[in-house]
């Protein structure tokens, strides 16, 4: 019977890494379920769900040579395969702002505390060196509703006049 594990790799980017790296898990009989792979900052990450009949130190074993040539760093943990198990989100906020040390932190946890359950969060920053600018995408559930969100989004943005800050629902019954 198979088990899931997360397999996380990281390393610079390059060209066909995605190629490689799933051509041998199912060469060694592995089965993806849910993936999530992006390129940040001149590196590439993949996080894999991956079915496996046997255990993540042996695959890790025939996967390594590979991780080495492509520069990778390699890591499995043993998870829930909890598939077809979703959260909708039914909010997306868009947040901008002066690029400072804690941002992330400030803005999450004030949304934490309304009850804001973050399903995804993409963030990038922008301008130049001199004036550099936050911006995070993030969606999530609204678990003590959105009004309870924007009354934090008020407190939030009265300690920190300079983020702008912008929220809709989203359409959870859109087919």
């Amino acid at each position: 019977m198979s088990q899931w594990f997360m397999l996380t790799l990281v390393g610079k980017d390059q060209a066909g890494i995605v190629a490689q790296v799933t051509t041998a898990l199912y060469e060694q009989g592995c089965n993806l379920g849910e993936a999530s792979m992006l390129r940040i900052g001149g590196n590439f990450t993949m996080m894999l769900m991956i079915a496996f009949d046997g255990q993540s130190d042996a695959l890790a074993e025939r996967l390594q040579p590979l991780a080495e040539k492509l520069q990778l760093q390699l890591h499995f943990d043993p998870i829930e395969g909890e598939l077809h198990h979703h959260q909708q989100s039914d909010v997306l906020l868009m947040v901008h702002g002066a690029d400072r040390a804690g941002i992330v932190a400030q803005v999450t946890s004030k949304l934490a505390d309304a009850g804001l359950n973050i399903v995804d969060l993409a963030s990038d920053v922008g301008g130049n060196e001199d004036n550099p600018f936050y911006i995070m995408q993030i969606e999530g559930v609204a678990t003590q509703g959105i009004e309870r969100l924007e009354q934090a989004l008020q407190e939030l943005l009265q300690q920190q006049p300079d983020l702008k800050v912008t929220m809709k629902p989203i359409d959870t019954m859109v087919m």
